[in-house]
């Protein structure tokens, strides 16, 4: 009998600097407009309008995002951030588990927006006292899927080696990912969304939380330039498929009902729906595939609002979320789109 694995704590951390809305628009309809005469501000509003984001943190004050910085300068910038901040959360979720660095076997780290070696989770441990002989997993390339298909593979470990103590680091620094000259749409809908934060979670199957009972993933055919990264000589450029929300409407929902099904399970039996939220449009369109009013998925549009799209950081926020504002929930569930392009689904449930 597989022994379950449990959410034993979930911690969050963003950092200092806060971006708000009004003042990120009126820099960027300055900065686009003096870079090229012929730049139409009036269609730059209407997007960082629609977004539906009042306020996001960053790691870098908004002046940095008015100049260029070459790739080296930026990854810095993310290889610094993304430690100190996965130290924050890490301490806050050993805090709530009551553990010590010391007492994790394992370490499962995800991140898409930079590049790290040693990996993140080997700088991390020349700060915290991890033992020496832990175990390491670093994941590149899951993005905006990160968090739910992360939670899953701790999971999975846990599963796989019962007592064991995993630790989750998500962590996503995507404002870093602005690029300065580019006037692409793409470029133009992710500084009207990016937000920076980190997460941390302990999972094991010895210990008390809710179940992380059943997951599932499923990657797409011929769907490569739905969602990813493109790289450029100044770093990292983001590619967004204006039909994401017509995939969700679509091909997830058929995804969704196939997960339902194979675990005995209807929207019905879900009393919590914890969606990474990425962006106003795919919101809407995933309270239409989990059949909820408009404005159901409150705890979802009160993340992107207040934080931002933090990739695949936002998912653990949401269900940060839901954990402090409806503890007894009986079932939630998790689910997530990612470059792949990749659905991800997860369910938790209270004993």
């Amino acid at each position: 009998m597989v022994a379950d694995a449990h959410l034993v704590s979930l911690a969050t951390a963003v950092p200092p600097h806060v971006l708000h809305q009004a003042e990120v628009t009126d820099a960027a309809a300055d900065l686009f407009a003096s870079a090229n005469g012929a730049f139409d501000a009036s269609r730059l509003r209407p997007i960082f309008a629609n977004a539906q984001i009042e306020r996001r943190h960053s790691c870098v004050p908004l002046q940095w995002y008015l100049s260029p910085h070459p790739f080296r300068e930026r990854n810095d910038l993310y290889i610094d951030n993304a430690v100190a901040l996965l130290h924050e959360a890490a301490t806050d979720a050993l805090k709530t588990a009551k553990l010590d660095a010391a007492d994790i076997d394992m370490v499962v780290t995800i991140s898409s927006s930079g590049i790290a070696t040693p990996s993140l989770d080997a700088r991390l441990m020349e700060i915290m006292p991890f033992r020496r002989n832990v175990a390491r997993l670093p994941v590149f390339g899951l993005g905006c899927a990160g968090g739910v298909l992360g939670l899953a593979r701790a999971a999975a470990m846990a599963r796989a080696q019962p007592g064991a103590r995993i630790l989750l680091l998500v962590v996503e620094l995507c404002g870093l990912t602005f690029r300065y000259r580019d006037r692409s749409k793409s470029n133009i809908v992710a500084a009207a969304l990016f937000g920076d934060g980190a997460a941390a979670a302990v999972v094991t199957t010895d210990g008390n939380g809710p179940v992380i009972a059943d997951w599932a993933e499923h990657t797409w055919p011929a769907s490569l330039d739905v969602m990813g990264w493109d790289v450029g000589d100044d770093g990292l450029t983001v590619n967004f498929s204006r039909d994401i929300p017509h995939l969700v409407r679509n091909a997830f929902q058929d995804t969704l009902h196939t997960f339902l099904h194979q675990h005995r399970l209807t929207l019905a039996d879900i009393d919590a729906f914890v969606p990474h939220p990425g962006g106003a449009k795919v919101i809407d369109a995933l309270e239409d595939v989990f059949e909820l009013q408009p404005g159901g998925l409150v705890e979802a549009r009160a993340t992107l609002r207040n934080f931002g799209n933090m990739s695949a950081v936002t998912v653990l926020f949401v269900l940060k979320q839901v954990l402090d504002t409806n503890p007894t929930f009986h079932r939630a569930l998790l689910s997530a789109l990612g470059p792949g392009f990749t659905g991800a689904l997860l369910t938790l449930q209270q004993q």
